[in-house]
């Protein structure tokens, strides 16, 4: 199984992380995707994240950031949500340097209950963001990767990617999120943002709630998703488990075991 621990990254806050598990995911050699959120960024100093930072160096751990999302609006109509919202990735970006990450996820964001009115003035706004935030992120080597949540199908965000290749953004398919919020069929997401594809958020849940359970713990059929992936000709996209439990991580890695992606 250690061969599969090596090939994915499982999400997990920078606080707990820091305070209860940087010696689990040593020793086991897991690789982080840190998620960052506004009290852990207030909270802890650089030198706090430099320590954590140099023990993952040290033990050639791969590393990969989720940036924070709460009351996050890049698209927000109001100028002050957008100047909070950029600084807090602001915070985040002076972190990119430490832990160099490979990617950093966001949340795209878009909900049509909220923003159908205003889409384009929306995405204008959201764009401004998404491109500055990029462009930080691909001149340290990494890339942006924008997250599906409550987005009913890839036409809802597809603009991004159109228009941030240049800054070398990509697609984070959360096929937990698909699930759930999606009226679009699984199908149709990989046809349409496929060509954009550079990660994804791998969890489980009945297709009712946001469980984020361990891969095989829920009714999601992950089939159609493993197929496209051992058929398609680019490179494994950058693989993130999202279980909310720490069984559902051992779970998960058991599952991918049986799968043969690699």
């Amino acid at each position: 199984m250690q061969h599969i621990i090596e090939k994915v990254h499982v999400s997990i806050r920078f606080t707990k992380l820091r305070n209860s598990y940087i010696d689990t995911f040593v020793r086991h050699r897991i690789n982080p995707e840190i998620a960052f959120d506004g009290p852990a960024l207030d909270r802890y100093s650089l030198s706090d994240f430099v320590a954590i930072a140099k023990q993952l160096h040290e033990n050639s751990l791969s590393v990969t950031f989720h940036a924070p999302f709460m009351d996050i609006s890049p698209g927000s109509p109001d100028p002050a949500i957008r100047e909070v919202t950029w600084h807090r990735f602001e915070q985040m970006l002076r972190l990119v340097p430490v832990f160099k990450p490979k990617t950093v996820v966001s949340h795209a964001g878009y909900d049509r209950k909220r923003y159908h009115f205003i889409r384009d003035e929306w995405v204008e706004n959201s764009l401004k963001i998404w491109k500055k935030l990029a462009e930080r992120i691909r001149d340290e080597g990494g890339r942006l990767m924008l997250e599906n949540v409550y987005e009913h199908g890839p036409e809802d965000i597809r603009i991004f990617f159109e228009n941030l290749e240049d800054q070398k953004a990509g697609f984070c398919l959360d096929i937990g999120h698909q699930t759930i919020f999606s009226k679009t069929s699984l199908e149709l997401w990989l046809e349409s943002l496929g060509p954009y594809l550079g990660q994804l958020h791998l969890h489980d849940n009945f297709g009712k709630k946001d469980d984020h359970l361990g891969l095989g713990k829920g009714s999601i059929n992950f089939e159609p998703l493993f197929s496209y992936l051992k058929n398609r000709k680019k490179t494994m996209p950058v693989i993130t488990l999202e279980p909310h439990q720490s069984e559902g991580m051992w779970d998960s890695f058991k599952y991918l075991e049986k799968v043969c992606l690699w």
